[in-house]
């Protein structure tokens, strides 16, 4: 037993070693970086950003083929960045663009236990249906889409970070079969919530998106506002459906304050999780292919 606890107590990892390992992250391209900083801004000039992000070859191919698939069902195929902002928006196209990068960012970590696929799938899954939620509530789709991407993307920093402990995270959650919050708490002493925070702070993510990451998992604390209750209940959404295959996978405890804000009757969670299985599946074969 005492074993145990020692081994515990030498993965602990406090919240300022979360922060000094951040600049070890792979960083965003700039472009990204301006795109996330600037989602509460309306007076972005979408010129430049076009022109910004088509220099990156690879971030334009990925982001035209996700403007170009069934999911959004245009007319005519779109070639160009200012083409995709002309036919599906800015603020789509800053969510396509985010998408493309966000995904491809962090390489394979040697995390024992860690299944890299699956967690960028739960994300994807997650992001689309709170797209969905957000369009039923309506509310703003590419806000939800955005934070549904990056709501659990602390598991990312943890594990780029802190591959060994959170190995051992995830195997304390296997064998007391807890949800992964508890593993962490009690492995790690720190979560993917506060992990979440701490990168958003660094890339100065909006205001926004930091609430949503911060609430997810708690959307009634005071002040966590209505997009944390969207992703919460999308999240909840999303492991219920099992969409990512995960055999040890759990249901988190849904908030019923979130669940009765929401107010959704039995037809619109039918709808609900027919749309998300749809876009999932398209956005996925995009993304991680």
């Amino acid at each position: 037993m005492s074993n145990t606890i020692s081994n515990i107590a030498s993965n602990i990892v406090s919240y300022e070693d979360v922060v000094r390992t951040l600049d070890d992250l792979p960083s965003l391209p700039a472009v990204v970086m301006e795109l996330l900083n600037s989602i509460d801004q309306e007076d972005v000039d979408i010129a430049v950003l076009a022109k910004k992000v088509s220099h990156d070859q690879a971030l334009t191919a990925k982001t035209l083929r996700l403007a170009n698939s069934s999911l959004y069902g245009l007319q005519v195929k779109v070639t160009t960045i200012q083409q995709a902002i002309t036919f599906l928006g800015f603020q789509t196209t800053r969510n396509l663009i985010t998408a493309a990068a966000l995904t491809g960012c962090f390489a394979e970590s040697h995390c024992p236990g860690f299944h890299h696929q699956a967690f960028w799938r739960h994300s994807i899954a997650t992001a689309a249906c709170a797209k969905v939620l957000a369009r039923q509530m309506r509310f703003n789709q590419d806000y939800a889409f955005t934070a549904g991407l990056l709501h659990d993307i602390g598991r990312l920093v943890l594990v780029s970070c802190f591959p060994q402990q959170y190995g051992q995270a995830l195997a304390y959650r296997k064998a007391h079969d807890c949800y992964m919050l508890e593993a962490e708490r009690s492995v790690l002493g720190v979560d993917h919530v506060d992990a979440g925070l701490a990168l958003a702070e660094h890339w100065n993510f909006s205001d926004t998106m930091r609430l949503a990451i911060a609430g997810h998992h708690d959307p009634e604390t005071p002040g966590a506002g209505f997009l944390a209750a969207i992703i919460h209940i999308a999240n909840a959404v999303v492991h219920a459906l099992d969409l990512v295959e995960d055999e040890d996978d759990l249901v988190p405890p849904i908030s019923s304050v979130a669940w009765n804000a929401l107010g959704l009757n039995e037809e619109a969670y039918l709808h609900l999780f027919r749309e998300t299985e749809l876009q999932y599946q398209e956005i996925s074969m995009v993304l991680l292919s």
